[in-house]
Order: structure tokens, then C-alpha cells, then sequence
């Protein structure tokens, strides 16, 4: 199994390896943070000027984030940003649930003591963190991305399965770009911090179905702010359209 997680060393690399394998999180990062977003096809030679590397340790990078559904590949074509839909999030949105709620239920069962103080503890640097940089109001702080990963890996880490946190990584994985989007919907406000302070009282309190509700709200919120801005983007082509026609 490949996991979605950058937490996977790379036990006896050699110096090809290391270089592919820092490619792999800087290229990794990049996409989960939304900057390649305007850049559709990731041709080699464009990765190896943009991140330094030679184009073998490049191609094993890409081809290692193809793997993970990170990147889609064509044959002879080289490799593209995977492209987000509606259908896409509706699936992904209702798999993450039923994932994340019996992981959060096993966490909750089989709780202990050191699980309860590393869920305090990533709630605590969590809402310490901006969630924006002060300098790019537009972009999110990596250091709050790290974070708010953190915590939703600390509510499930109790499960007893590292399978199923492994899955559950992946899909978060395949979320961020969706929920970057859900950013730049001005039609629903949120409290990010109230909704992730509801998820761990309810987890600490040992109210399970009270948490699995607070949890998969915040993710069906997530979703239905990236369905808002899918409507407003087809709105925006359907004018486009009915401005082109009318130009004939």
C-alpha cells in the first residue's frame, strides 16, 4: 500500500534517491497547497527548472505522486494535475465520512491517557497558528496546513489501525485542493477554530455519535462551499457563453 503521508523515510537511499525523494516533498507540498493550480501539465523539464533537480530523480518524484493519485500520468504524455469536479468531491466527501467516523469511534473506544493530552496539544497549536499569511491574506500560513493536519490525524491516531490512518491520510490528501477552493466562497461563513474546538470536546468528553456530528459536518461544510463555488464558476461560463453568441 502507498500512502498518502510524507512520514515514510527512505531506509538505505542512496544520494539519487535522497535528491528524488526531496523533489517528492516539495512537488508534494506545492500541490496540496494549490501554487501549481495554473500549470495543467507538469512537463519534466519544467519540474526539473522550477525545483533544481535532474531529470531522473524528477521522474522518479512524479511518478511517485502518480502513484498516489496525487498526479495523473498519460502514456508518451507525461503528467497533469488531476483535474476537480462535483462528482469527484461527492464521492470523496462521502467515503472520507464513512471512513473517519469508525476511525474516530475505534480512537474514542480504545482512548488513553497520552492520546487525550497529543489531541489537546494539537488543538492547542492549532488555534495558536493564522490561518493566512499577513503578508498574502489570499494564502493560507503552511505552518496552520501542517497543523490543522495534525489534529485531524491526532482525533483517529487511537484507532489501532494503521491502515485505516493510512487511508484516511489519503483522502485528506485528495480533499485539500477541494477544500483551498471552499476558501474563496463568500456565500457561507464558518468558524474554523469554533467547528475544530466542538470536534475535540465532543472526542474528550467520549461522546462518540456527538463528535462523528461535528466531524462530518465540518466536512460536509467543506463540500458544500466548494458546490457553491462550482455553481458560481459555471454561472461565470454560462455568461461567457451567452456573451459569445451574442457577439455573432
Amino acid at each position: 500500500m502507498t500512502y498518502g503521508t510524507a512520514d515514510l523515510g527512505d531506509e538505505g537511499a542512496g544520494p539519487k534517491s535522497t535528491l528524488a525523494s526531496t523533489v517528492y516533498h516539495q512537488l508534494r507540498d506545492d500541490l496540496l497547497r494549490g501554487v501549481l493550480e495554473t500549470e495543467s501539465k507538469l512537463r519534466v523539464e519544467w519540474v526539473v527548472s522550477r525545483y533544481g533537480a535532474g531529470a531522473s530523480p524528477v521522474r522518479e518524484a512524479l511518478n511517485r505522486l502518480a502513484s498516489e493519485g496525487l498526479l495523473g500520468r498519460h502514456d508518451q504524455r507525461g503528467f497533469f494535475l488531476m483535474p476537480v469536479s462535483a462528482e469527484e468531491l461527492e464521492e470523496l466527501t462521502r467515503t472520507r465520512c464513512w471512513l473517519e467516523e469508525r476511525a474516530l469511534r475505534e480512537s474514542i473506544a480504545h482512548r488513553t491517557a497520552e492520546w487525550e493530552e497529543q489531541l489537546v496539544l494539537a488543538l492547542h497549536r492549532l488555534a495558536r497558528a493564522p490561518r493566512r499569511l499577513p503578508d498574502e491574506p489570499s494564502s493560507n500560513n503552511p505552518d496552520w496546513e501542517r497543523l490543522h493536519r495534525s489534529f485531524h490525524r491526532a482525533l483517529i491516531a487511537a484507532c489501532r489501525s494503521h491502515w485505516l490512518v493510512g487511508f484516511c491520510d489519503q483522502l485528506s490528501d485528495q480533499a485539500s485542493r477541494y477544500r483551498l477552493m471552499s476558501q474563496v466562497s463568500p456565500a457561507i461563513e464558518r468558524d474554523d477554530l469554533g467547528e475544530h474546538r466542538l470536534i475535540a470536546e465532543r472526542t474528550l468528553d467520549g461522546d462518540a455519535d456527538g463528535a462523528v456530528e461535528a466531524l462530518l459536518s465540518h466536512y460536509r461544510l467543506t463540500a458544500a462551499m466548494c458546490m457553491e463555488r462550482f455553481a458560481q464558476d459555471e454561472q461565470v461560463r454560462a455568461g461567457a457563453g451567452k456573451a459569445s453568441r451574442g457577439r455573432k
